[in-house]
C-alpha cells in the first residue's frame, strides 16, 4: 500500500483521543476493564462457572498465522496469504496478482513442505503450548478457571471463523457473555501479522455476534456476546528473553571454547515490504527491542547482526537478508555463525526449509564446513511456556483491554477497518453492536 496518498484521505486517521478516550497519565499503562465498561444481560445466565473460579471459563485463542498440514493444503493456504492486502500489499491489483501469484508458487511451495515432512508442524506446536500454557494458568489463575485453549489461524486450519464457531458451541456468547483473550503469537507487532490476525477476528466477531450483521440473534444473544481482551505484543518479555538466551547458549556450546565467543551471532526476523515500513510499522523497533534485551541477558559476549528473510516479489523490502549475509560473512572467512529466529515461536517452513536447508546449505556450498548453525526454536520450551502463562496471568490478574501501544495507528495508515477493529477492541471496554462494512 503507497503511503502517498491525498492530505484529505490522510486526515482521515483518527486521533488518539478518538481512537482510545484515554485521560492523559504521565506514563502509559494498559487499558483496564472497569465495571461500567461493559453491561451484560442480566436475564440471561452466564457460561457454565468452575466451581474454583468465579469468573471463568476464559478462552485463550493463540492467534498466528499457520501453515498448511499437509501439501494439499498449501494452494489455499497461499491463496489466503495473498489475498491479505495487511501482509502482502499490492495496491488495486490485490484481487488479480494475489491469485496469480499464488498458482504461479503452490508448486515450488508444496515440495518445500514435501521436503520437511509433509506439512507445517505450527499447528501441533501451536496447540501444545496453548494447552500447556492453559494447565499453569488454572493453577496461577483460579478465579478465571477453566481456561480454554483455542489457535485461531490466518491462513490455515483452524481458520478464525472455525474458531469462532467452537467459542459459540462451547459455551461462550450467544446470550451467556463468558470472556476471551485474543493472545497473538507474534511477540513483535505488525500490522501485518497481529493487525491483520485482529482485523480477521473483528470481522467474524461482527457477522457472528453483532446483530447489524447477523439479524437471526435476539437481543439478548447480542447483549450476551463474548468479552474480548487482546494480548498484543511481548517483545521484551523477560521470559521469553531467557527463553532465547537458553537455546542461543546451548547451540554456542556446540563450538570449540577457543572460538565460542567470536562466534557471530545472526537474529532472522521474516522481512516486510519497505511500504509498510515508511507507512510506520512498529514492528522494526519492536523485533530490535528483542534482540537487544536477548544480547544484555547473554552479556554482549558475541557479536551480532539483525537480518532478515523470506522476501516475496520484485519491490522493496526490509534489509539486509539473512541468506545475502551469511554468504558475506562465509565468502569473507566469517564461518562460525549462529541463526537464530527471534520472530517466531515454534517451527515452520521459515526455520526448517529456509534456514536450514537452503540458507545453511548454501553457506556450506561456499566453504563453511558445518560451522553455520540454527539455534533451536522455542516450541515445547518450558521456560517458553512458563513466559507465556506468566504473561497471560498478568493481563487476566490486571484487567487488562490491551496495551496503550495498540491504539495508536500507524502516521501512513488509511486503513478504515483497522481504525474500526481498533476502535472495537479498545473503546474503554465497550465493544458495541454498531453497524459497519466488512
Amino acid at each position: 500500500m503507497s503511503v502517498h496518498r491525498p492530505l484529505q484521505q490522510l486526515a482521515k486517521r483518527a486521533t488518539t483521543s478518538q481512537c482510545l478516550n484515554f485521560q492523559q497519565k504521565a506514563h502509559h499503562k494498559p487499558r483496564i476493564w472497569q465495571p461500567q465498561d461493559r453491561q451484560m444481560a442480566t436475564v440471561i445466565p452466564p457460561v457454565t462457572q468452575d466451581s474454583t473460579s468465579s469468573k471463568g471459563p476464559t478462552a485463550m485463542v493463540f492467534m498466528n498465522m499457520g501453515g498448511p498440514a499437509t501439501t494439499d493444503e498449501v494452494g489455499d493456504f497461499l491463496s489466503r496469504l495473498f489475498a491479505d492486502g495487511d501482509l502482502i500489499p499490492l495496491g488495486a491489483l490485490q484481487n488479480y496478482l494475489g491469485p496469480l501469484i499464488s498458482r504461479r508458487r503452490t508448486p515450488k511451495i508444496k515440495k518445500q513442505y514435501a521436503d520437511i515432512g509433509g506439512g507445517s508442524p505450527i499447528r501441533k506446536w501451536s496447540e501444545y503450548q496453548a494447552s500447556e500454557m492453559c494447565k499453569i494458568l488454572d493453577k496461577t489463575n483460579p478465579e478465571t478457571a477453566p481456561h480454554k485453549p483455542y489457535v485461531a489461524f490466518r491462513y490455515a486450519n483452524p481458520l478464525t471463523e472455525e474458531m469462532y464457531t467452537q467459542l459459540l458451541e462451547d459455551g461462550f456468547g450467544k446470550g451467556k457473555g463468558g470472556r476471551a483473550v485474543a493472545f497473538t503469537q507474534y511477540p513483535q507487532y505488525s500490522c501485518s501479522t497481529t493487525g491483520s490476525s485482529l482485523n480477521e477476528l473483528w470481522k467474524w466477531r461482527q457477522r457472528m455476534e453483532s446483530p447489524t450483521r447477523n439479524p437471526n440473534l435476539s437481543a439478548a444473544e447480542a447483549e450476551g456476546s463474548i468479552l474480548w481482551s487482546v494480548i498484543d505484543r511481548w517483545p521484551t518479555h523477560p521470559g521469553l528473553v531467557d527463553a532465547f538466551a537458553e537455546n542461543i547458549t546451548k547451540q554456542l556450546e556446540s563450538y570449540p571454547e577457543d572460538v565460542r565467543d567470536s562466534v557471530v551471532l545472526l537474529f532472522s526476523a521474516h522481512s516486510l515490504p519497505m511500504s509498510v515500513v515508511n507507512r510506520g510499522d512498529p514492528y522494526p523497533a519492536e523485533v530490535a527491542a528483542t534482540v537487544w534485551a536477548v544480547q544484555q541477558r547473554l552479556g554482549f559476549k558475541n557479536p551480532y547482526r539483525l537480518v532478515w528473510q523470506s522476501q516475496v516479489g520484485p519491490s522493496a523490502w526490509l534489509g539486509a537478508q539473512t541468506s545475502d549475509t551469511v554468504n558475506n560473512f562465509v565468502k569473507a572467512g566469517q564461518k562460525d555463525l549462529v541463526l537464530i529466529p527471534i520472530a517466531f515461536t515454534s517451527d515452520h517452513i521459515e526455520t526448517l526449509y529456509e534456514i536450514d536447508q537452503e540458507v545453511i546449505h548454501e553457506a556450506n556450498e561456499l566453504g563453511a564446513d558445518g560451522r553455520v548453525r540454527r539455534a533451536e526454536s522455542l516450541n515445547g520450551s518450558p521456560t517458553f511456556i512458563n513466559a507465556l502463562a506468566n504473561i497471560a496471568g498478568t493481563h487476566l490478574n490486571n484487567g487488562e483491554i490491551c496495551s496503550r501501544q495498540m491504539g495508536l495507528r500507524c502516521p501512513g495508515c488509511v486503513n478504515e477497518r483497522c481504525l474500526a477493529q481498533k476502535k472495537f477492541f479498545m473503546g474503554q471496554g465497550q465493544q458495541a453492536n454498531t453497524a459497519t462494512t466488512l
